[in-house]
């Protein structure tokens, strides 16, 4: 049976952009409901500036609280030396670090242009592996940008064999502002792949157009098999205006489920989770399968 392997990013970009700010507390409960439904690998935070992301300030404490789940594989987004710096204390740690496709995102996102973000990055990447620790290079806008609109393959490309040669343990391609359609995503990870070879590829998909699952399933035939969504589909960028939450964990989970693709999560637990992320939201969730009967989706799911 064919394997994926699916990130939930809830507890990080699924808040960040939440209003009030959300209970340590709760987004470790989260952390923890997302692993009882078999979600291991989860993006829990990220060492940003306060300043900057007031919602994620509490970086230290979740991983400090998340001490005692085992199961938990954790990541967090790092977008400068000061972010992996703190996030080093961590070990076991994976470290996801920020980057993008178009100079006026950059800015706007890292306060950086892409030739310094990748300066910076080739010198914290000698760091972490003298350090024993992974790290997914993740490029933001990578098929269209809220500032400068639609970003040719030749940029994305670029940066994955810059990041390949660096020593990236993963590439990542962010649908920022779910802009992408399905033969984009089929022409950009056939070549994404090809650029990557033997380095892990992963997707990480916004919902914003409604073209998310269609967009997974795209990238599935290209040949990806890791991709990064959040339960209940909450989330969005605080740098990227008119960009919507994440591609619900339960939809892409459902999706492949009635394919026959291994996920190796527990439904129902899973719908707990992401009852419990919808109910800590102020965001309009935005997945479709946790809203129907939930007897006949899990039947319609083993059949």
């Amino acid at each position: 049976m064919a394997q994926v392997t699916i990130i939930d990013v809830s507890p990080r970009d699924g808040l960040q952009t939440e209003p009030d700010l959300i209970a340590t507390e709760d987004k470790v409960k989260l952390v923890d409901k997302l692993t009882e439904a078999g979600l291991e690998k989860i993006e829990v935070t990220s060492f940003v500036h306060p300043k900057r992301v007031p919602q994620m300030a509490d970086a230290e404490d979740v991983l400090k609280q998340l001490s005692h789940n085992k199961k938990l594989q954790a990541a967090a987004l790092i977008p400068n030396q000061r972010g992996f710096m703190r996030a080093s204390a961590f070990q076991g740690l994976e470290l996801n670090w920020a980057a993008s496709a178009t100079e006026t995102f950059s800015d706007k996102n890292l306060g950086m242009t892409i030739d310094g973000n990748f300066k910076i990055f080739n010198d914290v990447i000698k760091e972490v592996k003298a350090k024993g620790m992974k790290i997914c290079f993740s490029i933001a806008v990578s098929f269209g940008c809220p500032y400068e609109g639609k970003v040719k393959e030749e940029k994305v490309l670029e940066l994955v064999e810059k990041a390949v040669q660096a020593g990236a343990d993963r590439i990542g391609i962010a649908d920022t502002i779910g802009i992408a359609t399905p033969d984009e995503v089929d022409s950009l990870f056939k070549k994404v792949l090809h650029a990557a070879g033997d380095t892990k590829v992963s997707f990480h998909i916004h919902d914003t157009r409604g073209l998310g699952i269609a967009n997974a399933y795209a990238a599935y035939l290209a040949g990806v098999r890791i991709f990064e969504t959040a339960v209940s589909g909450i989330g969005g960028c605080p740098f990227a205006p008119g960009s919507a939450g994440n591609l619900a964990t339960e939809d892409l989970v459902y999706l492949f489920e009635r394919m026959g693709v291994e996920t190796g999560v527990n439904v129902n637990k899973l719908f707990e989770a992401a009852d419990f992320a919808a109910n800590i939201s102020t965001k309009t969730p935005l997945g479709r399968i946790r809203q129907l009967d939930r007897e006949r989706t899990i039947k319609e799911m083993s059949e």
